[in-house]
């Protein structure tokens, strides 16, 4: 399919092919009819990615900090690498379009194909032939509205959202600030609510255009006399409200709001301008201000927007699907019009040049523009399967030596693109053939960063292509022990992250696979990403220990920092929770140091007086191995960002070891002390990469033995039974 994207880097705008989203549960897969340009928020957009690194680092200097952050945690080079792929890839832009449902997941029964919706989102709702769309960010169009007019519903939102923020009354009279086309539309919403409307505006055009969309007053910022006007017109009261729609840095239209608004006025912005509050005016007017948050509640929610669960309509009447829903009746109802604020057409192969319109910067070659729509064609009726859902990608240039291990990708996400695909992409002897991610643009931008012959959003292209020989799982926790039985069953070698399993009965249905797997081909490998273990300091333990006899005493300090719960790794489906997908990456190094598998685990969470939950994170979590060590895991979401993240303590035998996040090392032995230290943190990615490879290459065994990533899979599942009953469960 085609889709429009703006390159991180140059800011280039481009027509891709890319293939067609994947279906995901709660979400509808809609064929685009028309999109609308956004023109304020989308030309910020590209311009800002058009600035060069000076300037985006001057804009958004807590990205500078996030990258230092990064840098101290992880090192120069791994940091470098991320921020380089990030920059070369191409990001999606639009966020307001409508179309005809083609398919529905099954948790969906609200709609069905052929149903006309109108899409919001940004993320979802692209310029793209093809949307995946969450339910609640969907509404159906009534049938006398045509999908040209709906697919202004999302601005038409975040108008009606800011309208209901500023609470205006049958009578009153409201002053909008700022007549793009947000502004014409506030300006029609507030007419509609029974109110006078004064509209100002820089652009002569623009105040021509309020004055045909109803506005009893439009003004000229610089060639009216706004205030006398506007105390004029409302008998020296002033706007009962004031609603900002303008898009600048200025602070000008946040002062002048002040002077404009009577006393105990509201004051809502909407659009994206300085926010300088002068203290005379909103102190001496006692004026409320209130920002208006996009399309509505449940916005940025993740529950609600991703995951579909709603809001009942008793508590919260307005949502953001609600709000879409509204804006299409008043369409409906002739009480909107957004014919008459449409001004370019466009076709989407000519989608640069409808953006060339909009970031024109010479004044006397700019044409007047306001609602710019991108065309997509007539719908036909779609065959689900026969979508597009794979795009080959030129290898012109690209050095192709025979290889025996075939390399296919599922997930592709920042940590994959971050710490295993680099070292894929310079090991030798392999060839990358295909990566698969639910997003298209996604699995292109990987493919062509990463020099992958074709991008898909179907695993069965990975799975199921005989090239392939390897499989790497990077996806969601969810999709890990499906994915691992399947590539087993192909008879492909796995490498999958962790965790391997979010359940007893999935990994009891690998290890069947497995066992399977292996009667047809013995030297068939699944590893587990569990990389700690091939880390330079931990191998340099385990040779220390090498003449240990007695039992170990391991504490393993985590300062795992605080997660949202809006996060994707604590939902209980996706992510399995922070315990299955982090915390079996300490058990595994224990295991590897004692040489020895866990028999019993214990752990406390972290309780407050009352016996209340403290934190849904930290816990302490004590596990007996089979030779008697004894390990102790403080797993901390409470602690300050400034202590390093791991920090592992081992005894045995006279002997004794501290490693200071994978960067210190230093050893203890008949009074002396030896420390080692590297240049950065190294927690053993490239090497298990490396080792997986050779192994693979020369028919060697796993470098993680199978029974070893069971016992840590299974220990792990027993620390969350543990929690939940309270006591010590043995394995």
């Amino acid at each position: 399919m085609k889709q429009v994207t703006q390159h991180n880097k140059t800011g280039e705008v481009r027509v891709e092919q890319v293939p067609v989203p994947a279906m995901k549960a709660g979400h509808l897969l809609v064929k685009t009819r028309f999109s609308v340009i956004s023109a304020g928020t989308e030309k910020a957009s590209v311009s800002q990615r058009k600035s060069s690194l000076l300037e985006k680092a001057r804009a958004h200097p807590e990205l500078i900090l996030r990258v230092l952050e990064q840098v101290r945690q992880y090192g120069l080079l791994a940091t470098y690498r991320r921020v380089k792929s990030r920059l070369e890839a191409s990001a999606p832009i639009g966020y307001s379009a409508s179309g005809v449902v083609v398919a529905v997941s099954d948790e969906v029964s609200e709609f069905k194909p052929g149903d006309r919706v109108a899409c919001a989102g940004g993320g979802y709702a692209n310029h793209a032939e093809f949307m995946l769309i969450p339910k609640h960010l969907c509404a159906r169009v009534p049938k006398n509205v045509d999908l040209e007019d709906a697919a202004y519903s999302t601005l038409g939102a975040i108008a009606l959202q800011g309208v209901r923020q500023a609470e205006p009354t049958l009578g009153e009279t409201v002053v909008v600030i700022g007549l793009g086309l947000l502004g014409q539309l506030t300006v029609q919403l507030l007419k509609a609510n029974g109110c006078s409307v004064i509209g100002i505006d820089l652009d002569a055009a623009a105040v021509k255009l309020a004055k045909e969309c109803g506005a009893d007053v439009a003004l000229h910022r610089e060639t009216s006399d706004v205030k006398n006007v506007v105390r004029t017109f409302t008998n020296a009261r002033g706007g009962d409200a004031v609603i900002i729609t303008a898009a600048t840095r200025s602070s000008d239209p946040v002062e002048l709001a002040g002077e404009l608004c009577r006393e105990k006025g509201r004051v809502v912005l909407v659009g994206d301008v300085g926010i300088r509050l002068p203290r005379a005016p909103y102190y001496m007017k006692e004026l409320d201000f209130r920002l208006s948050r996009s399309y509505g509640p449940g916005r940025y929610d993740v529950q609600y927007e991703e995951r579909g669960h709603d809001y009942p309509v008793g508590y919260i009447r307005w949502t953001e699907k609600r709000n879409l829903e509204e804006f299409l009746r008043l369409v409906s109802a002739r009480a909107v019009d957004v014919k008459s604020l449409t001004t370019h057409r466009f076709s989407i192969d000519e989608a640069r040049s409808a953006y060339g319109l909009i970031t024109e910067s010479k004044p006397k070659k700019r044409e007047h523009y306001v609602g710019i729509v991108l065309k997509y064609g007539d719908v036909e009726k779609e065959d689900v399967e026969s979508l597009q859902r794979t795009v080959e990608l030129s290898t012109e240039g690209v050095a192709r030596a025979p290889a025996d291990v075939k390399i296919g990708f599922l997930g592709a996400g920042s940590f994959a693109q971050g710490y295993l695909l680099p070292h894929l992409q310079r090991a030798r002897e392999i060839s990358l053939v295909g990566v698969c991610t639910g997003n298209g643009l996604n699995a292109t931008n990987v493919a062509r960063t990463f020099r992958f012959e074709f991008a898909t959003t179907d695993p069965r292209e990975i799975l199921g292509k005989d090239p392939i020989n390897s499989v790497f799982i990077a996806a969601r926790h969810n999709l890990h022990a499906p994915y691992v039985v399947d590539a087993l069953k192909a008879g492909k070698h796995v490498f999958v992250e962790k965790p391997l399993a979010l359940t007893s009965d999935e990994l009891r249905s690998i290890e069947r696979a497995y066992r399977s797997a292996r009667g047809r081909n013995p030297q068939l490998i699944l590893m587990v990403g569990f990389n700690r273990r091939f880390s330079p300091h931990a191998q340099h333990v385990k040779r220390f220990f090498d003449a240990a006899i007695g039992p170990f005493v391991i504490q393993y300090r985590v300062n795992a920092g605080f997660a949202p719960k809006t996060h994707w790794t604590r939902d209980p489906v996706e992510g399995g929770g922070r315990i299955i997908g982090e915390v079996c990456h300490f058990v595994d190094l224990m295991q590897y140091i004692t040489g020895s598998i866990p028999v019993k685990v214990s752990a406390e969470p972290l309780v407050a007086d009352g016996g209340r939950s403290a934190d849904d994170d930290s816990l302490v979590v004590t596990l007996t191995f089979r030779d008697g060590s004894l390990g102790t895991i403080a797993y901390l979401a409470n602690g300050d960002t400034s202590m390093s993240k791991e920090r592992v303590e081992i005894s045995s035998t006279g002997r004794s070891v501290v490693i200071d996040n994978f960067k210190h090392l230093t050893l203890y032995q008949q009074g002396k002390e030896r420390t080692f230290r590297l240049r950065a943190v190294d927690k053993g990615h490239r090497e298990e990469v490396r080792l997986f490879l050779q192994a693979v290459r020369l028919g060697m065994p796993s470098p993680t033995p199978f029974e070893s990533v069971v016992a840590t899979t299974n220990a792990t599942l027993k620390i969350l039974q543990s929690l939940q009953l309270g006591i010590p469960v043995r394995l």
